[in-house]
């Protein structure tokens, strides 16, 4: 029984919480692991199990002969070139809405580009794109990819949001309304996005930060919100914004999964994915952009 790895505790995921979107680093975060794990063993088998473990990303393959997937490249804001991934099912019939798929604070990764094969096969365009790219691109490193981040602004961010759209919503087979579902990172990235874009068509903010109050009444939009019921910190901000949602008479629905965690719907990583959450948020993700993208 000494072997035995100690169950994860909310007080493992919160820390992990804070060294991946606050102020510890990897050194502090592991001192921090081993005092709640009880022994440096313990901690080095838990830390990979908070992590997300890139080979579990492929839930649809990449070759799935359903689909057509290319990498593309388009111009963004001030003259960056964006890269993205763009999928599209293979037969289908008549024009299609667009879903811009936005990653969390790791970049462009294999699971993005899994969730982008995801939507695509529910009947979009879907357009997971790397808004590291003004930067080079996401690296392979993820640590090294969440440090680029602290040089990203939010305006720039959604000047290439928008640019974004754009490009979606002028390929072959679109018909030209253009959605867009981001998680953690990327779900603060949709609801800036819907502040600053008139033009966007539906917008699904998983676990995001929310914009001010003041900024509120320039969404056009309609929204879905979801949140982890366990997510104390980004959930902090939702009352303010579900007045001011409210107040400025928008298209809104939130919902709050009870019991799951930040990061719910990542199904690469085990202790924080809840799967009952995550099929839930997804399907009214999918109901809400067959509503607003037909």
């Amino acid at each position: 029984m000494d072997n035995e790895v100690p169950k994860i505790t909310q007080a493992m995921i919160n820390a992990y919480d804070e060294y991946t979107h606050l102020t510890l680093d990897r050194r502090r975060f592991m001192e921090k692991l081993t005092q709640l794990a009880g022994s440096g063993a313990a901690a080095a088998a838990i830390a990979p199990m908070l992590a997300a473990n890139s080979a579990r990303a492929d839930i649809i393959p990449a070759d799935d002969e359903r689909l057509t997937a290319e990498e593309v490249t388009y111009p963004g804001a001030g003259g960056a070139t964006m890269k993205a991934y763009l999928v599209r099912p293979k037969n289908a019939s008549g024009s299609l809405g667009g879903v811009i798929v936005i990653h969390e604070n790791r970049g462009l990764n294999n699971h993005i580009r899994d969730v982008a094969r995801r939507m695509a096969l529910e009947g979009f365009n879907a357009l997971a794109v790397d808004f590291l790219s003004p930067q080079g691109g996401t690296p392979a490193d993820e640590d090294q990819a969440r440090q680029m981040f602290s040089s990203l602004d939010a305006d720039g961010v959604a000047a290439n949001g928008e640019a974004s759209r754009v490009y979606l919503a002028g390929i072959s087979g679109a018909n030209g309304k253009v959605g867009a579902v981001g998680f953690c990172w990327g779900g603060g990235a949709v609801n800036n996005l819907a502040v600053k874009s008139p033009n966007l068509n539906a917008g699904v903010a998983y676990y995001g930060s929310q914009p001010k109050a003041e900024d509120v009444p320039a969404i056009k939009a309609p929204l879905m919100l979801h949140y982890g019921g366990l997510d104390e910190r980004i959930n902090a901000g939702i009352p303010a914004f579900r007045e001011a949602l409210e107040k400025g008479g928008k298209t809104f629905e939130i919902f709050v999964y009870e019991g799951a965690n930040h990061a719910f719907n990542n199904d690469t990583s085990s202790a924080r994915y809840d799967k009952a959450a995550a099929d839930l948020a997804w399907s009214r993700t999918v109901d809400f952009f067959k509503k607003y993208l037909a």
